[in-house]
């Protein structure tokens, strides 16, 4: 499609109104068209063209391991937008969402359990995955173990410890709490005593260095961490394994002009990851390319999670 028929298309499911359809969204969006997803504001009052772009990318590890990753791809964001781009390291997916909330963050990667909080609590614009060459895409949440710990099956988890990485989180703790309940009647507090790591690569690293029995990750994550070698595969056992699930989310903020998001998703899909610090990184997860997606269909099972675990969309 070209930019132009793709802002035209952008501005008219564009809210007229406040009072409009915005099923689930926060009362500051629309959703005329019924994609789930903030439309773009046709009152030019309400629209943004900052000079500077700022980007970020979830915490599912230490921030700084990505601010050198990403660079390559902010020049090539700042060369089709004609904007200064600056990555902002944070250290939570809720200050992440918060960020986009209060209009400081413009274009981000929103891990898979806070997508929907991002669309409906911050106006997220979803509309890219990361995919392998041949259109795969996703990542399972798997429950580890160390070996030794005693833990065989999932099981075996009561009465014990189990890490969760945050609430947010789709395979930190969505999943997890949604399969532990439906499918062994397991139920945090009571089974078991769950605690928080933050991230997934503390609760990897957690469980290889036994300090925890037992914890629920990404395994997109483990992959890059054995990669990078930072722990050996046999250093962890996996005793359970999900379905597969959406990753990361890249999008923007709704009220960036129609015309300034066309830019941005054409410098998604036009670049270049041959020879880049990105494939470097993302190719040990099996991931070489941007692919289009909708934030309808691809977090439906995502949503259904949430609605699971009775978890609100409403901001607070």
């Amino acid at each position: 499609m070209s930019t132009a028929a793709f802002v035209a298309g952008m501005t008219l499911a564009g809210a007229a109104a406040a009072d409009c359809e915005r099923g689930t969204l926060d009362d500051r969006f629309c959703d005329v068209d019924g994609d789930l997803v903030a439309d773009i504001p046709t009152d030019a009052s309400e629209l943004v063209d900052p000079d500077t772009l700022i980007f970020t990318y979830t915490p599912v590890e230490d921030p700084a391991v990505y601010v050198s990753v990403w660079a390559e791809f902010m020049d090539h964001l700042a060369a089709k937008t004609g904007k200064k781009v600056q990555f902002f390291p944070v250290q939570s997916n809720a200050a992440q969402i918060e960020a986009m909330r209060s209009g400081r963050l413009h274009i981000a990667g929103f891990n898979t359990g806070s997508n929907p909080l991002a669309v409906n609590c911050a106006g997220f614009r979803p509309f890219t995955i990361m995919a392998s060459l041949d259109g795969n895409f996703g990542y399972e949440m798997e429950i580890l173990t160390y070996p030794g710990s005693g833990i065989e099956k999932v099981e075996d988890i009561k009465g014990g410890q189990l890490a969760f990485t945050s609430p947010t989180s789709n395979s930190g703790f969505k999943a997890p709490s949604a399969i532990l309940k439906g499918d062994y009647d397991m139920i945090p507090d009571r089974d078991f005593e769950p605690v928080y790591s933050g991230k997934h690569d503390n609760s990897i690293m957690g469980v290889a260095n036994q300090d925890y029995m037992a914890a629920s990750i990404a395994n997109s994550v483990l992959h890059r961490m054995i990669s990078r070698g930072e722990l050996k595969a046999d250093d962890v056992v996996s005793i359970y394994k999900s379905q597969t699930f959406p990753t990361t989310g890249f999008g923007t903020a709704h009220n960036l002009t129609p015309e300034l998001q066309a830019q941005i998703q054409d410098a998604f899909f036009s670049f270049d990851w041959e020879g880049t610090a990105l494939q470097e990184e993302f190719e040990k997860s099996n991931e070489g390319q941007f692919l289009q997606m909708n934030y309808k269909e691809f977090w439906d099972v995502i949503r259904k999670i949430d609605t699971a675990n009775g978890v609100s969309y409403a901001c607070s």
